[in-house]
C-alpha cells in the first residue's frame, strides 16, 4: 500500500508538471499561428489509452509514462517526421516563423516550469507559513549520525557557522549547502576550526547509501523498543521512558548513550530514566558487544520545542509577502540544484554514483499522503525539469534554443540534415543516460 501511494504521488506530480511544461510551448505556438498537430501526456508509440481532436490538435493520453510531448508541424523534434521536412514550408509551420517567435515557443516550456515552482511555494508560504530550525539553536551542536561524518572531519557537538564563508540560518538546508561545498567552519570546544571537504563527498555519499544527510540535530533518548535476548528485558525499563542519566552521569541526547556504554561490554551499567515527570533507577547487563537492547525512537522537532530542548522560527506571511519569500525560495532551489549538477559534470567527485532514474523519484515521496510535502516535491521537480530541459543537448528544448541562437546571431539556419543527426544523436545520448540511471535503481535494489 505504501508503495502504491509512492507512486500515485510521482504519477499525480509528473502528469501536472508535463501538462504545464507541454502548455508552455503549445500556448505560444497557437498564439503565432503554428499548427500544433499533437499534445500528448506520456508517450503513445503504437497506440494511445485516450484521445481525441480538437481544432486540429489530437488531444491524448500514452501509455509509456516517461514524459509528454507536442508536436508542433514544421520542426524536427522526437516524431522525425522526415516526410513533412521534405516539402516546402508553410505559413503555418514552425520553420516558416521569425526566429525570435520560435525561440518564445521552445523557452515556453522551461519558462512555464520556473513560474509554477515560483507559484507552488508562494502558495505553501501564504497557507501554510514556514517553521524551520535555526541552526543557531543547536547550542550543543550536530549529531553525527554516519560514519562518513567523522571520516569528513565533523564530530558530534561541532557547531556548524558557514559553509564556503556563507551562513545558513535554516538547518534543513544546510547539508544541501555541505553536499555541493568546498569547506565548512564550524566551533569546536569553543575554537573555529575548518574543515575541507573531499571533492568526491557526493560519490562517498552514494557509497555508502546514506539518505538524508550523514548528521542531524541531536535528541534525546526515548525506548521505542526492549529487544529480545539483551538486559534491557526484564530490568524494569519501559516503553516511551526517557533515558536521562549513565552511571550518575546526565545524559541529554541518544548519542550520549551510546558513547558512555563504548567500552563497557560485558558490563553491568545504572541507567536512571524519567517516566511522565518519574525518575527511575535500573541495572541493565551490556551484551559483550556492549549492546543494551534499547531501541531508539526518533521525536519530532515540534515535541523537541515543548521539551524545551530546541526553538523553532515560525513565520506567517500575508498574500503579497508571500511572493518574495516564495520567489526567494524557488532561487535558493534553482541554485542548489545548479550547483549539484556542476558536482555532476565533474568526474573527480563522483557524483555520476548517486544517479537516479524513476525509482530514484518515487522514493522521495512519503508512503503516505501529505499535500504540503507533496507541494514542495512538485516544486523542486518542476524546477529540475527546467534545468535538466534548458541543457544544451539535441532533443531537449535547450538543444534546439542552442540551434535558434546560432541561427539568430549568424543570420542562417543550420543545414536540416545535420538537425537530423543532431536530433538522432540527442535521442541516443538521452537515452544512454535513462538506462544508465535506471540501471543504478536497479543495481540499488539488491
Amino acid at each position: 500500500m505504501e508503495l502504491f501511494i509512492q507512486i500515485s504521488q510521482f504519477l499525480l506530480s509528473l502528469s501536472i508538471l508535463i501538462v504545464l511544461h507541454e502548455l508552455g510551448h503549445f500556448i505560444p505556438a497557437k498564439y503565432f499561428k503554428t499548427r500544433v498537430e499533437k499534445f500528448y501526456l506520456f508517450f503513445d508509440p503504437k497506440f494511445s489509452l485516450f484521445k481525441i481532436t480538437r481544432g486540429g490538435t489530437e488531444y491524448g493520453i500514452g501509455w509509456l509514462p516517461l514524459g509528454g510531448y507536442v508536436k508542433i508541424a514544421g520542426m524536427i523534434d522526437e516524431s522525425m517526421d522526415k516526410e513533412q521536412m521534405k516539402k516546402p514550408p508553410e505559413p503555418w509551420e514552425f520553420r516558416s516563423k521569425p526566429a525570435w517567435q520560435r525561440l518564445i515557443i521552445m523557452i515556453g516550456g522551461v519558462t512555464v516550469n520556473v513560474i509554477l515552482a515560483v507559484i507552488i511555494y508562494w502558495m505553501i508560504f501564504f497557507i501554510a507559513g514556514s517553521t524551520y530550525l535555526p541552526n543557531d539553536s543547536l547550542t550543543d551542536g550536530i549529531w553525527c549520525t554516519h560514519d562518513l561524518a567523522t571520516e569528513v572531519g565533523f564530530k558530534t557537538g561541532d557547531k556548524i557557522i558557514s559553509v564556503d564563508g556563507k551562513e545558513e540560518n535554516r538547518f534543513s538546508r544546510m547539508m544541501n549547502k555541505i553536499y555541493v561545498g568546498k569547506e565548512v567552519l564550524v566551533e569546536r570546544d569553543g575554537k573555529q576550526m575548518l574543515i575541507e571537504l573531499p571533492v568526491d563527498l557526493l560519490g562517498k555519499i552514494s557509497e555508502a547509501e546514506i539518505k538524508g544527510g550523514f548528521f542531524n540535530f541531536r535528541m534525546p533518548f526515548f525506548v521505542s523498543t526492549l529487544v529480545e535476548g539483551y538486559g534491557a528485558v526484564g530490568s524494569g525499563i519501559e516503553v516511551k521512558d526517557r533515558i536521562i542519566g549513565l552511571n550518575g552521569k546526565e545524559i541529554k541526547y541518544y548519542d550520549q548513550f551510546k558513547q558512555g556504554v563504548a567500552g563497557l561490554n560485558g558490563q553491568t551499567v545504572k541507567v536512571t530514566v524519567d517516566r511522565d515527570g518519574e525518575v527511575f533507577n535500573y541495572d541493565v547487563k551490556l551484551s559483550e558487544k556492549g549492546i543494551a537492547g534499547l531501541g531508539f525512537a526518533g521525536v519530532k522537532l515540534s515535541q523537541l520545542e515543548k521539551l524545551g530542548m530546541y526553538k523553532l522560527n515560525v513565520q506567517e506571511y500575508t498574500l503579497l509577502e508571500a511572493l518574495p519569500a516564495g520567489f526567494n525560495e524557488a532561487t535558493e532551489t534553482l541554485g542548489d540544484y545548479i550547483n549539484g549538477l556542476k558536482k555532476l559534470a565533474n568526474v573527480e567527485t563522483g557524483a555520476y554514483k548517486g544517479v537516479g532514474g524513476f525509482i530514484a523519484i518515487v522514493n522521495i515521496f512519503p508512503d503516505h499522503w501529505d499535500w504540503l510535502v507533496f507541494w514542495k516535491l512538485t516544486a523542486f521537480l518542476s524546477l529540475m525539469l527546467a534545468v535538466m530541459n534548458l541543457l544544451p543537448i539535441p532533443a531537449l528544448d535547450g538543444g534546439h534554443v542552442m540551434f535558434l541562437l546560432y541561427e539568430m546571431v549568424v543570420q542562417r539556419k543550420p543545414n536540416e540534415k545535420f538537425m537530423e543527426y543532431a536530433q538522432l544523436t540527442g535521442m541516443a545520448m538521452l537515452l544512454l543516460l535513462l538506462l544508465y540511471a535506471n540501471g543504478n535503481d536497479v543495481v540499488g535494489l539488491f
